[in-house]
């Protein structure tokens, strides 16, 4: 179960091992993939949720640690992926995704340093 904080948090959170395996999902990422299993896909295997070439994509990310930020489109409604390694005392441990939906138009800032 995701800490408390983040069950309820409206964006999609989906926590895997370094094997890809699903280790745990919020509320609103079990409500994104409701048609595939919801939460009853932890402990299933990412590969078997995606198709090519998501499938290399997702191999090489857990295999080079790498980030990956990008956003998408799916029925008309953007978002922001944000999929990034996870460690527990140092040691790598698998992936977080944060899936935020993204408004049609939203202001963008340029700050200067402090």
């Amino acid at each position: 179960m995701p800490a408390e904080w983040l069950t309820e948090f409206p964006g999609s959170v989906t926590v895997c091992d370094a094997d890809g395996i699903i280790l745990d999902m919020n509320d609103a990422a079990a409500r994104s993939v409701a048609s595939e299993g919801g939460r009853a896909l932890v402990g299933k295997s990412l590969f078997d949720c995606h198709p090519e070439p998501s499938r290399t994509k997702l191999r090489h990310l857990l295999a080079s640690r790498d980030t990956s930020v990008y956003t998408i489109e799916k029925a008309g409604v953007k978002k922001l992926i944000y999929q990034a390694p996870w460690y527990e005392n140092g040691r790598y441990r698998g992936f977080v995704e944060i899936s935020l939906e993204l408004p049609e138009k939203m202001p963008h800032f340029v700050r200067q340093p402090r």
